[in-house]
C-alpha cells in the first residue's frame, strides 16, 4: 500500500512539472552593463536547484571531514570499553569457575585499562563503578586464595571508589561482601559490625538477614539471632520445615541459656506465641524453670497447651515428646503443694479415663495419686501400667514408687522385689 502510494506521488509530481516546464514561456532577464543575458525561466529554476544540491553535498563532506577526529576519538572510548567489558566479564566467569588466580588477573586488567583511558583524558561517566566492581573482584579472588593482604588492600580501594557519587549502589555490595569475609575468618563481631553500617533498607534484605543470623548465631548472641530467623521466616527464605527447625532451635537456646527464674520468665515473655506451642520449647523451658526452683505453677501454666494438645489430638506429639512431658509433671509435682496437684489430677485422671490403653497416663496418674497420698489407687494404676511401659526410665520409677508404697505397708519382700526390678530396668537403660 505504501508503495502505490509512492507512486501515485511520483506521477503526481511528473504530471505537475509536464504541466508547468512544458508550456513555460517566462523568461529572466539578467541586466550586467553593458550586457543584456535572457534565460529561460525552466533553465534558472534548473540550475538553483543543482546549486541547492551542489552546497549541501559539500556542506555535508566538510562536516564529514571536520567530525573525522571526533568518531576517530569515539571509535577509541569504544575500542577501550570493550577491551575493559570483556576483561570484567573475564574476571566474572573465572571466578564462578574457580579460576581465581585468573580471575585477579582480568580484574587488574580493568583497571589497568581504565586508568590508561583517565590519563589520556578520557573520563567515563562510570569509572567509580567500574574500579570498584574490579577492586571487589580482586580482593573476593584473594579472599578464595587466601592472600589476606591483597585482599584488604582492594578491598580498601573498592571502599574508597564506593564512595564516589556514581558509585554509591555499589558500596552495599562492598559492605556484604566484607561481612561474609568476617564471617569466613571466625569474626563474628566484625560481621555484625559491617551489618550494623548498612542502610536500614540494605539491612533487611534476605542475603544480609542471612549473613546477620549466622554471625549472631556465632557470636552467642541468641536474642539477635531468633529476631532474624523470625524476620528471614516472613520473608519465605526458609521451607516452613526449616523455618520451624530454627525457630525450634534457637527457642530452646534461649530458654537454656536462661540462669535465674526472673531471666527465664522474661524470655518467655519474648517467645512469640507459636514458639511457645513448640511441645519442646515448652517442656524445656518448664524443666529449667523447675532445675532453677523457680515458681511450679507457672511451669506447670507454661506445660498445659501442650498437655491439652496432647489430650485432644493423640498423635499430635512423638513418643519422646510425651515422655519428656510426662516426666516434667512428675517432678512438679514432687515439689508443689497439694492444691495444684489436684487440680490436675482431675486432668490426668480424665485423659487415662478417655484412653485406659495408654500406659504412660497410667503412670503419671499413679504417681500423682501416691504424691496425694492415695496409695491404693496409686498402687493399683502403677501395677496396670508396668506390663506396658516401653520407656525404661519410667519403668524404673513406677518400681520404685511400688518399692516405697510396700515398705509404707511394712512388705519387706514385696519392697525388696519392687527394688530388684528397678535396678534392673536402670541396667537396662544403661545398655
Amino acid at each position: 500500500m505504501r508503495a502505490a502510494l509512492w507512486f501515485l506521488a511520483l506521477f503526481g509530481m511528473a504530471v505537475a512539472i509536464a504541466l508547468f516546464a512544458g508550456n513555460n514561456q517566462g523568461t529572466i532577464t539578467v541586466f550586467w552593463p553593458p550586457y543584456r543575458v535572457d534565460l529561460s525561466l525552466n533553465l534558472v529554476v534548473l540550475l538553483l536547484a543543482l546549486l541547492f544540491f551542489t552546497l549541501h553535498v559539500a556542506s555535508r563532506a566538510l562536516a564529514a571531514l571536520f567530525a573525522m577526529p571526533g568518531h576517530a576519538r569515539s571509535w577509541r572510548i569504544q575500542h577501550q570499553e570493550r577491551g575493559m567489558h570483556v576483561a570484567l566479564l573475564d574476571a566474572l566467569s573465572h571466578m564462578l569457575a574457580g579460576r581465581f588466580i585468573r580471575a585477579r588477573k582480568a580484574a587488574e586488567m580493568v583497571l589497568a585499562r581504565e586508568t590508561a583511558m583517565t590519563r589520556g583524558g578520557e573520563t567515563l561517566v562510570y569509572s567509580g563503578r567500574l574500579r570498584a566492581l574490579a577492586h571487589l573482584l580482586a580482593a573476593e579472588s584473594a579472599q578464595s586464595l587466601q592472600d589476606k593482604v591483597a585482599r584488604e588492600e582492594h578491598f580498601r580501594l573498592a571502599l574508597d571508589q564506593a564512595s564516589h557519587h556514581d558509585a554509591q549502589g555499589t558500596r552495599e555490595a562492598v559492605q556484604l561482601r566484607a561481612a561474609r569475609w568476617a564471617l569466613e575468618d571466625q569474626d563474628a563481631q566484625a560481621a555484625l559490625q559491617w551489618l550494623d553500617e548498612l542502610p536500614q533498607g540494605a539491612s533487611r534484605r534476605t542475603i544480609a538477614l542471612r549473613l546477620r543470623l549466622k554471625a549472631a548465631r556465632m557470636a552467642r548472641q541468641t536474642p539477635l539471632a531468633l529476631e532474624t530467623a523470625r524476620l528471614l521466616a516472613k520473608h519465605r527464605a526458609f521451607s516452613e520445615v526449616a523455618a520451624q527447625g530454627i525457630l525450634r532451635g534457637l527457642s530452646l537456646e534461649l530458654v537454656l541459656t536462661a540462669y535465674d527464674p526472673e531471666q527465664l520468665q522474661s524470655v518467655w515473655n519474648q517467645l512469640e506465641g507459636a514458639e511457645r506451642l513448640t511441645p519442646e520449647v515448652a517442656i524445656a523451658a518448664a524443666q529449667r524453670m523447675l532445675k532453677l526452683e523457680g515458681n511450679v505453677d507457672l511451669a506447670r501454666t507454661w506445660l498445659l497447651p501442650i498437655w491439652e494438645r496432647m489430650v485432644e489430638h493423640p498423635g499430635a506429639l512423638t513418643e519422646a515428646q510425651r515422655i519428656s512431658l510426662i516426666q516434667v509433671l512428675e517432678r512438679s509435682f514432687a515439689t508443689a503443694s497439694d492444691t495444684p496437684e489436684a487440680e490436675w489430677l482431675t486432668r490426668i485422671e480424665k485423659a487415662q479415663m478417655a484412653n485406659p490403653a495408654d500406659s504412660a497416663l497410667q503412670y503419671l496418674a499413679g504417681i500423682t495419686c501416691m504424691r496425694l497420698q492415695l496409695w491404693g489407687k496409686a498402687q493399683q494404676l502403677l501395677k496396670q501400667s508396668l506390663p506396658r511401659l516401653q520407656d525404661a526410665e519410667l519403668e524404673r520409677n513406677a518400681w520404685a514408687a511400688l518399692a516405697e508404697l510396700a515398705e509404707r505397708r511394712g512388705d519387706v519382700e514385696a519392697s525388696t522385689r519392687s527394688w530388684q526390678n528397678a535396678a534392673k530396668a536402670a541396667t537396662a537403660r544403661l545398655v
